[in-house]
Formats: C-alpha cells, sequence, structure tokens
C-alpha cells in the first residue's frame, strides 16, 4: 500500500510540474588543453569501471568500458552503458559539449533525460577542468565494441517529459554544505565526495520521487537496488562519530577477498588516489554536522 501511494504521488507531482526545460550552456572543444593524467585521476575518484567496465575486463592501465552493470530499482533496471572510444557502440564520435551534456546535465545524445542511476547530479558538481580530462582520458582507452544493453524504466519515470521534470527539482549543482572558513584539503574534500565521488547517490535518504533529501546528507540510506544499506557518514552516534582520520582512511582501503562490487569496488577505485585525496576526503566527513540515521 505505501509503495501504491508513493507511485501515485510521483505520477501526479511529476504531472503537475510538467513542462519543458531550458537546457543550460555546455562546454565546447575550441582552445581546450588537456591533461590526461588529471582525467585518470577523476575516473577513479568518480568510479567509473565500478559501472562501465565490461565483466571480467577491468584493468588499471588500460579499463576497458564496454557496459553492462545492471541496477534493478523500484523504477525499473538500467545497464551502465558502454562508454568506451568505439565510434559505433561507445562515446567515439562524442564531442565535448556532447559528454558535458551527458555528464552535468544528464541529458543523453538524442536528448533524453537520464534516469539519476547514473550519478549526473553529483556530477553536475564537477569542474570544466575535470569534464575536459576525463573526456580526453576515455577516448584514449581501448574500443569496446560490444553495443550497450537496454534499460527498461518502470511507471511513472518511462512517460515522456518525466525525466526532464524530475531534473527541475533534483538536479542542483551547488555545494551541498557551506563551511565559513574551509582550508585547501576541506575544500578538496568537499569536492570529492559531493562531486566525482558521488557519495551521496548511495549514502542519503531519497523521496518520493528519487530526489535525494538533502537535509538529511549522508546520514545514511537503503541502496537503489535494495541490496542493503549505506551507513551513516556523518560525525552522528550512528555514523562515525569517535572516529579518527585515520580509521576513515583504513575503512577505505581494499579487504582481502571482497571481490569487486559495491563498496569493494569503490576501495579498489580510490588505491589509484594520493593519499591526501582521501585525507582530504576524511577531514570534509570529520567536518559535517551530525544527522541522525531515519529509516
Amino acid at each position: 500500500m505505501r509503495k501504491t501511494v508513493r507511485v501515485l504521488s510521483s505520477v501526479l507531482l511529476l504531472s503537475a510540474a510538467a513542462c519543458e526545460v531550458p537546457e543550460q550552456a555546455v562546454m565546447t572543444e575550441s582552445g581546450v588543453e588537456v591533461s590526461r593524467a588529471n582525467g585518470e585521476l577523476v575516473f577513479w575518484a568518480g568510479g567509473c569501471a565500478s559501472c562501465h567496465a565490461s565483466p571480467g575486463r577491468l584493468s588499471s592501465r588500460a579499463p576497458q568500458l564496454g557496459g553492462g552493470h545492471a541496477i534493478q530499482a523500484d523504477q525499473g533496471l538500467f545497464r551502465a552503458p558502454n562508454i568506451s572510444p568505439d565510434e559505433q557502440a561507445g562515446i567515439g564520435a562524442w564531442k565535448l559539449q556532447d559528454f558535458d551534456r551527458a555528464m552535468r546535465h544528464g541529458i543523453s545524445l538524442d536528448g533524453r533525460a537520464y534516469y539519476p542511476a547514473f550519478p549526473y547530479t553529483s556530477y553536475a558538481r564537477m569542474t570544466d577542468r575535470d569534464i575536459v580530462d576525463l573526456f580526453a582520458y576515455l577516448k584514449a582507452l581501448p574500443s569496446v565494441d560490444s553495443p550497450s544493453k537496454a534499460s527498461r524504466a518502470s511507471f511513472p519515470v518511462n512517460q515522456p517529459g518525466a525525466m526532464r521534470t524530475w531534473q527541475t527539482l533534483n538536479l542542483h549543482p551547488a555545494p551541498v554544505m557551506s563551511f565559513e572558513t574551509p582550508n585547501a584539503e576541506l575544500a578538496r574534500g568537499q569536492y570529492l565526495v559531493e562531486g566525482p565521488g558521488h557519495c551521496g547517490t548511495c549514502h542519503t535518504p531519497r523521496n518520493a520521487l528519487g530526489g535525494q533529501k538533502l537535509g538529511l546528507w549522508l546520514s545514511g540510506a537503503e541502496m537503489l537496488d535494495g541490496s542493503g544499506y549505506a551507513p551513516n557518514l556523518t560525525p552522528h552516534e550512528d555514523g562515525l562519530a569517535g572516529w579518527s582520520s585515520g580509521e576513515i582512511i583504513e575503512t577505505l582501503q581494499p579487504h582481502e577477498g571482497a571481490g569487486f562490487a559495491g563498496m569493494a569496488a569503490i576501495r579498489i577505485d580510490l588505491t589509484h588516489l594520493p593519499s591526501r585525496d582521501l585525507e582530504a576526503i576524511a577531514a570534509y566527513l570529520k567536518a559535517l554536522p551530525p544527522v541522525a540515521t531515519r529509516d
């Protein structure tokens, strides 16, 4: 019954708000300089391989991004697409503005709004520099000619205009937290967690429409696919209260035999970042206001 009420509420709200959404300006390639080394760091910070690497085809030297990872959510079955530089199956024919529009505005090459299983609501906070460099890095990876597998959205998100309307309500590129005097380390940690790291995608509760409840930022939430619960990352007693920076960094390290899925995959991704970035993430989490976990 509760799920039925939530679906009906979603339909009514989406219908009431239905309108055409003006697109924001996107980047062009004119005169752009790139750093593929920085793009590689952004790639791992963003966890791109966790979803887009072809099964059994992950390599830290040259990830093969044929896609296929599936997320089963209440709103449908969503599969990560091929983002290798193959011109037919992947993003080889894309221009920088196409990539920027997808990453920071959630709009596909054919003009459709992406469902936020692709965490563009976080990527919207990424800098121009990191978007440019990530695109250059992806373009230099091996091509994979495997076609992307289709996703299947369910009612009501499969209705015309529904996801565009969702974006007007839930796409917020501004920083989530505001700190009076953030130092460089705290600012870096905030950028990584709120932007490319997209930690809020799993660790922040969602409303009936699937938008993040930013007032409960990182206070713990059920996973989108219902596979478990992402814990509270705030310094509340329900979360990381009393944890030292060293203990936070330690829990971000890979666990032997943990495989390559979920948080285990993220821990492997984070091994590619410099230690100062992990220290910055810990500094940000410790600086958050404590928020209790709510079921």
